[in-house]
């Protein structure tokens, strides 16, 4: 199988190669594709050195699959070409995740959404992904009403440049600003653009991809996004409400077998999630698992992922992974 990954030299894209070889998931070709400024590049991948190529050359060599991370822009305008070339495409960005006729696809949830004539599969928005791999189980158990979500997200999930400023600002070195306001010793509720109701587009996500992927036009969601000076994966303090009771034990029981979840939920003993035990690992990280005291049937917990992985590299990988062993492609 030839395999593409496009963006392959962001912060994303050296993910997806990373999580490709710890996953043991090897294409007898692997193409890395980059801008133009980039052509020409060596990469490494399992060992061999590889020359980055552009979007003509890699449709070229006819891959099977492409895994997209180079933004909506260059989503738009070339995934509809590597489709029209009978590749199949896993796009990374937001350019079509809200597009009615193209699944948005957490493996573990909704991967039955994927066929032979699936050419174009969005990934949902990193903090989406690790908030519904909790809720599915505990939807299709309890039914939920409402959701009331803060996030904590990394500055990896802004990019390269962001990272940047947080160790420019650590070492009190001036350089580029990724952000409006100074990131180090500081938190701001702030993630992507504002809308005219108030919201930003990374709340607005997180509730348009939440209904999608659990098919749930009548959850109502309502979230805050706070970027924090993190590098290791978002975290979410989630309150939910459903429809019937539930006891934490049960609870416990349903994510404790959730695949893709791991419980770290013992307060007693200083044990839950946190973004530096879940830095460079697939799973989602759940605890702080407790009733809400203020009004019936609600739950409250805490939920941690690396934003690079689950949140991108690993469900994009997943997905292909599953493409290729169900021959749909």
């Amino acid at each position: 199988m030839k395999l593409a990954v496009v963006g392959a030299t962001g912060l994303v894209g050296r993910e997806i190669l990373k999580v490709l070889e710890e996953h043991k998931f090897l294409p007898e070709t692997l193409i890395p594709v980059a801008s133009s400024k980039s052509i020409g590049n060596k990469i490494n991948f399992n060992g061999t050195e590889l020359s980055v190529t552009d979007h003509l050359g890699a449709i070229g060599q006819h891959p099977a699959i492409a895994i997209f991370s180079a933004g909506a822009g260059t989503s738009r305008e070339w995934a509809p070409k590597y489709a029209a070339a009978g590749i199949t495409v896993i796009d990374n960005s937001s350019a079509w995740r809200m597009e009615p006729q193209i699944p948005l696809v957490v493996p573990e949830i909704n991967a039955n959404l994927l066929t032979r004539e699936t050419k174009i599969i969005a990934n949902p928005n990193c903090s989406t992904i690790q908030l519904v791999l909790v809720l599915a189980p505990l939807h299709l158990k309890y039914g939920i009403r409402r959701v009331v979500v803060s996030t904590y997200q990394s500055v990896t999930g802004t990019g390269s440049k962001a990272v940047k400023q947080l160790e420019n600002e650590r070492r009190g070195i001036n350089g580029p600003m990724a952000y409006p306001h100074p990131i180090d010793l500081n938190l701001f509720p702030h993630g992507g653009d504002f809308l005219p109701s108030g919201d930003t587009t990374e709340e607005a996500k997180l509730l348009n991809e939440t209904r999608k992927i659990l098919g749930a036009d009548s959850i109502r969601l309502t979230g805050t996004v706070v970027r924090v000076p993190v590098v290791g994966g978002h975290s979410e303090a989630v309150n939910i409400e459903f429809y019937d009771d539930f006891s934490l034990d049960d609870i416990r029981s349903i994510l404790g077998r959730t695949p893709g979840v791991t419980l770290r939920d013992d307060g007693q003993n200083n044990i839950y999630p946190m973004p530096v035990e879940a830095h460079g690992k697939d799973d989602v990280f759940v605890g702080r698992i407790r009733r809400d005291q203020s009004q019936p049937n609600t739950l409250n917990l805490f939920i941690v992922a690396d934003n690079l992985r689950k949140g991108a590299a690993t469900n994009a990988v997943q997905i292909a992974k599953y493409l290729t062993e169900n021959a749909l492609f």
